[in-house]
């Protein structure tokens, strides 16, 4: 009765409920289920490659394992540059929990202003930012022993230089990225960067390792490169260098020395120089690898060549007389004039007294085009064949538009440009016996194989002539050495500034080589600006040549050909320019 009473008082209970709402829930119910299992079987089955992605994206990471970079050695073995540990600093800031302290403590270690610091870290939005890249590894155990919370390493390396500023010219250095910029470390990047291997993991939110994703691919460790470089001449060549820019307080100067068998380049040295990884403040003067980018006239070391291809042509002998007096040439206008009036001279006279009317006079009996073929033949006009970056070409006109003073001045080294490693290469032609031979940065045992552009008997009759300029009464007497015979030719000129000749600036510079019977080796030296009031480069270049010359050829462990007692020379014939 109660229950009859209740149907009865409650509307709502009172009301029948039709059979179709409760069947339309329900299968609204198993509908929704229905939805959701097909969405499962979507998401774990049919479109699982797609969500696999999408989480990868989010959560999976390749990371770099980097390739430890190939050294750089010397002929001898010896380290000229290698890659060491260092730790890269970074943060992912919204997560960096640190004291003020912590933050003082850290920017100490990091060699960084405070206020650097804190501004790095106070970008919240940002998940990562490099704190300081390549950072020493004691330094690295320390910031890590900090614990601060969001504040990480990265495995890196860094290039050291154990030569320093002595061979920065040739070795370079490289970016942050470990990516070669200048010298050898540019040139052969590829072989010494070797390959980087790759890691795939899993990472959470905090940027910590969870598990490794694949096969691990190992990295390719770089190539060592070996030079034909000898460090210790190396030192040697730029220590006198330097010393003889300071004396005669000059603006720089260059020093290349050449293996005369088998074309190897035993030393290339500039200063003022650098130190590869101490670069702040580095200017372009300090870069600048002068011996192979920096391009001027030759002035009288040219009187050589001039001399060999006549020889060549059949047009002179080494005894044929020059009448050179009174000192003075007229051609086109204009007057070519000696330092001396020296008379009546022999071809090799012209060559020991470094005679401009004499040197001329040799040129005017060959045609411009045979001129211009033996220039081309010795490297003029061209870019050197050399595995190094930066090389010019120089300046070498088609003979077609050479005027008759043009002719007459490339004799003595006016009217065409090259670079102090050009005109080293050129006097392997006589130091090789005629053959012209090519140069390699790269360690070689074997001789070279050269083009001919003299005979062997021209060669030798023009080395006896540079021995003659080298000597007492030539132009060069300060290149002689202890022990060892010598053979060279000494050249000033002034520089070119705009379109005319600076009457106060000058290069001074000294080629030869050495054993003169027997030439080991090529030395080159240029000093640029000297403001001594010793610009001649019988005076200011020939004594690195000397010093260079004995040191290089004891450390070679070549025999003195000469008796060991010292010449004494107090000054040097003044040269024509």
């Amino acid at each position: 009765m109660s229950r009859s009473v209740l149907y009865t008082s409650s509307p709502l209970l009172a009301s029948k409920t039709p059979v179709w709402r409760s069947k339309f829930i329900v299968a609204g119910i198993a509908l929704a289920f229905a939805g959701l299992a097909a969405r499962a079987a979507y998401v774990q089955v049919f479109g699982n490659d797609f969500f696999q992605r999408q989480g990868e994206v989010r959560f999976a990471r390749t990371l770099e394992l980097p390739a430890n970079r190939g050294r750089i050695l010397d002929r001898n073995g010896l380290i000229l540059a290698s890659s060491v540990p260092a730790p890269s600093i970074w943060a992912i800031p919204e997560d960096v929990t640190a004291t003020k302290a912590q933050l003082i403590e850290l920017a100490g270690l990091l060699q960084m202003p405070l206020a650097e610091l804190s501004k790095k870290l106070a970008d919240e939005d940002k998940s990562f930012v490099w704190i300081k890249r390549q950072v020493d590894d004691p330094v690295a155990q320390k910031i890590s022993a900090l614990g601060i919370k969001g504040i990480y390493q990265r495995k890196e390396y860094k290039r050291q230089y154990p030569e320093g500023e002595t061979a920065a010219h040739v070795i370079g250095f490289t970016n942050v990225e470990d990516r070669g910029q200048e010298g050898i470390e540019l040139t052969f990047n590829k072989e010494l960067a070797g390959r980087p291997g790759s890691r795939r993991v899993i990472k959470d939110r905090l940027g910590r390792v969870v598990e490794d994703v694949g096969e691990q691919v190992p990295p390719l460790e770089g190539k060592d490169i070996h030079l034909s470089l000898d460090s210790k001449v190396q030192f040697v060549a730029y220590q006198k260098l330097r010393d003889a820019v300071k004396l005669h307080k000059a603006k720089a100067g260059s020093v290349v020395v050449l293996d005369s068998i088998t074309g190897e380049v035993l030393a290339l040295a500039n200063y003022p120089s650098y130190v590869p990884d101490k670069r702040q403040n580095l200017t372009g003067e300090q870069l600048r690898n002068r011996a192979l980018t920096d391009t001027f006239e030759p002035g009288s070391t040219m009187k050589p060549i001039t001399v060999g291809m006549a020889l060549e042509a059949g047009r002179v002998t080494p005894h044929t007389v020059i009448e050179t007096g009174p000192g003075r040439f007229n051609i086109g206008g204009f007057t070519i004039s000696d330092t001396h009036n020296y008379g009546s001279l022999t071809v090799e006279g012209v060559i020991q007294k470094s005679s401009n009317v004499g040197a001329l006079k040799i040129a005017q009996k060959m045609t411009p085009h045979e001129m211009w073929d033996t220039y081309t033949a010795l490297g003029y006009g061209q870019k050197p064949q050399i595995q190094f970056p930066g090389a010019v070409t120089g300046r070498l006109r088609p003979w077609k538009t050479w005027r008759p003073v043009e002719q007459a001045t490339m004799a003595y080294g006016y009217g065409l440009s090259a670079s102090l490693f050009q005109m080293a290469h050129s006097y392997t032609s006589f130091a090789h016996d005629g053959q012209i031979i090519p140069l390699t940065m790269l360690k070689s045992s074997e001789p070279a194989v050269g083009v001919r552009v003299f005979s062997a008997e021209n060669a030798h009759a023009v080395r006896r002539m540079l021995q003659m300029a080298a000597a007492p009464g030539g132009t060069g007497p300060l290149a002689q050495t202890v022990g060892y015979s010598v053979g060279g030719k000494s050249g000033t000129a002034h520089k070119q500034v705009g379109k005319g000749y600076a009457s106060n600036k000058y290069r001074a510079w000294f080629t030869g080589m050495a054993p003169i019977e027997a030439p080991r080796i090529i030395v080159a030296v240029m000093i640029d600006e000297p403001s001594d009031g010793n610009y001649f480069g019988g005076v200011a270049a020939a004594p690195v040549f000397s010093e260079v010359v004995q040191q290089t050829l004891r450390m070679m462990g070549v025999q003195p050909d000469m008796s060991v007692k010292p010449q004494i020379v107090t000054q040097a014939v003044e040269e024509s320019f």
